[in-house]
């Protein structure tokens, strides 16, 4: 799939799940739970344990029919190897310009993140297909959003941190490309305990959201 396809696939659906579990055991079992939810996305984090491995059993699982994406990459070097491991998609928590460099000259859709304005310029600047505003919630959540597209409508912004149920309309209607969420979807409660009906309903919540606010539009 190509990056232009993942970015299409992103827009489609409007959610990107974060997954950020202790073992890789709870990884699969986040993946699967999401997409039994109906969004064929994951973005696993660096942090969960053995992640290169984990994104790379999960692609040769999963096929085209889940985007498998890597997420809390700091450098360039993790970069690449996540993309040789399958990833269609690399996610940074900040602005990493050689990161983004690795990306597109490797023709692999990257995210890079900023909070300011300064950075979400540079990163755009930069070549980052999206930039994630992170931590959102932090600094004013949807209207800080709203406060960044008013100087910068050309930038698809994907907030990530302080997205949640109660949340994601506001932010879709502040202006938000697409909504990155973590706990509040891939619940760590559900994954304790083994449910994954939970985080499936979550998932099909949330796409509930993003439908009924696109058809009022």
């Amino acid at each position: 799939m190509t990056s232009t396809q993942v970015r299409q696939r992103i827009l489609d659906v409007g959610i990107i799940p974060v997954i950020r579990c202790s073992s890789a055991r709870e990884a699969f079992f986040a993946v699967e739970a999401v997409t039994a939810g109906g969004i064929p996305i994951a973005e696993l984090t660096m942090t969960v344990p053995g992640a290169i491995d984990v994104i790379a059993e999960l692609v040769r699982k999963l096929g085209e029919d889940v985007i498998i994406g890597a997420g809390t990459v700091l450098d360039g070097e993790t970069a690449k190897r996540c993309i040789d491991a399958g990833a269609q998609f690399i996610v940074s928590p900040g602005f990493d310009l050689e990161t983004v460099k690795l990306a597109k000259s490797l023709g692999t859709l990257v995210m890079a993140g900023a909070l300011t304005p300064t950075e979400v310029i540079t990163a755009w600047k930069a070549g980052s297909d999206f930039v994630k505003i992170f931590p959102c919630g932090n600094v004013g959540g949807a209207k800080y959003i709203k406060a960044l597209k008013g100087p910068l409508p050309q930038v698809p912004m994907i907030p990530t941190g302080g997205v949640s149920q109660a949340t994601a309309q506001e932010f879709l209607e502040a202006g938000a490309f697409a909504l990155g969420v973590g706990a509040d979807l891939v619940d760590p409660k559900a994954i304790a305990k083994g449910t994954p009906e939970v985080i499936t309903e979550n998932a099909r919540k949330y796409l509930e959201i993003v439908r009924n606010f696109r058809a009022k539009q």
